[in-house]
């Protein structure tokens, strides 16, 4: 099924609204798609003379046609876009993965790499050796340490012949904007305005804002329908496949999920909480998912302030990264802490539990 047929049979089965600005996107996937099925082109530079045909053959580079750049508002359905198009690809040798994630196993290969003079070249041949076709989900540069390797980075990959599909609220030009030494971070724009066509996706139209706005952000008290309400809001978010309970690596430790899709992560709170984790855990967290569930919270006191510690913590990385909250709970956001010590502290978290319910929190886009 082309990521066309995908979309239309999407469409009437599911009941997605017909967009215009999302079936221009669907359309070249499915041109760059159908490039990408036909078997391998290669190109053989004009050689003259007697021997140029036993030369040919050593000659050959491959074609690899261009990527796509997809940009546009949060909620319009770039990931959803660049799924049907992953999920339509008939070979093993794709890789669709959060761009950050990408970022981090990138960093810890050269770290593994030693007494090697490039070892950045050895790193690009293990990833064009698993994959012709990388797919990025929120293409998003912040790090100064990523924005000086990625020029060298992506210069490789193509060079290798890797197709490259990304999603991103900012258009190239804006990409790590005003960050230290820009300069040494252009030539990774230049390398994918060239290697990829750039595409807005503006479709009018903030999907994910609507179903947000539509449901109940914040259940409480925990009633039979509770786990129902997060079901049906969970189901809504993820059009892509559903990991169901199952463990996910953050830090180098597992944590016990409910339920995982790209960009959305659904936690209990017992395990979420009521286990040592620092703040670098939910940093890595908040960096991953726009959008964070988290069930079953409980009211918290003295005896449990370490859980009220590590759940403050939690809002507080989750809001300053603009990500989703939902919540269902035992009482309202205002009577979740009945204790004294923490008192104070969870002020701030209780403000940021409403804002965070807010038109205007839910309108912002995911900051990676």
């Amino acid at each position: 099924m082309s990521p066309l047929e995908r979309y239309l049979f999407d469409q009437t089965e599911h009941g997605f609204i017909k967009d215009d600005a999302q079936m221009a996107v669907v359309l070249r996937l499915s041109d760059l798609y159908a490039q990408l099925c036909e078997p391998v082109v290669t190109k053989v530079p004009a050689k003259k003379g007697f021997f140029a045909k036993f030369k040919a053959a050593s000659s050959t580079v491959a074609v690899t046609p261009k990527g796509l750049y997809l940009w546009g508002g949060v909620g319009q359905g770039k990931t959803y876009l660049m799924d049907i198009f992953y999920d339509a690809l008939p070979f093993e040798n794709k890789q669709r993965t959060h761009f950050h994630r990408f970022m981090q196993k990138v960093h810890q290969q050269l770290r593994r790499i030693n007494n090697v003079e490039d070892p950045l070249q050895l790193v690009a041949d293990q990833i064009a050796a698993d994959c012709r076709v990388l797919c990025f989900d929120e293409f998003f540069v912040s790090d100064i340490t990523d924005a000086m390797l990625l020029g060298r980075l992506f210069e490789a990959l193509f060079k290798r012949g890797i197709c490259l599909v990304a999603t991103s609220n900012i258009e190239p030009d804006g990409l790590y904007k005003n960050g230290l030494q820009r300069a040494r971070f252009l030539p990774a724009i230049e390398a994918l305005k060239t290697h990829c066509d750039v595409l807005k996706l503006d479709s009018g139209t903030d999907y994910r804002l609507r179903e947000l706005e539509q449901a109940e952000i914040y259940h409480s008290p925990l009633d039979e329908q509770a786990h129902p309400v997060l079901q049906a809001l969970f189901n809504k978010m993820t059009e892509s496949d559903v990991e169901p309970e199952s463990s996910l690596e953050i830090e180098g430790r597992l944590v016990d999920v409910i339920h995982c899709a790209e960009g959305v992560v659904w936690f209990d709170y017992q395990a979420i909480c009521d286990i040592p984790r620092g703040a670098a855990d939910y940093i890595e967290i908040s960096r991953c998912y726009h959008t964070v569930f988290v069930s079953n919270v409980a009211v918290m006191n003295d005896m449990t302030n370490d859980l009220a510690n590590r759940f403050i913590n939690l809002v507080d990385e989750l809001y300053d990264h603009n990500v989703k909250l939902i919540i269902s709970a035992e009482v309202s956001a205002e009577k979740l802490y009945q204790g004294n010590k923490l008192a104070f502290q969870f002020e701030r978290t209780i403000s940021r539990l409403l804002e965070m319910q807010s038109h205007d929190y839910l309108e912002q886009p995911h900051l990676p």
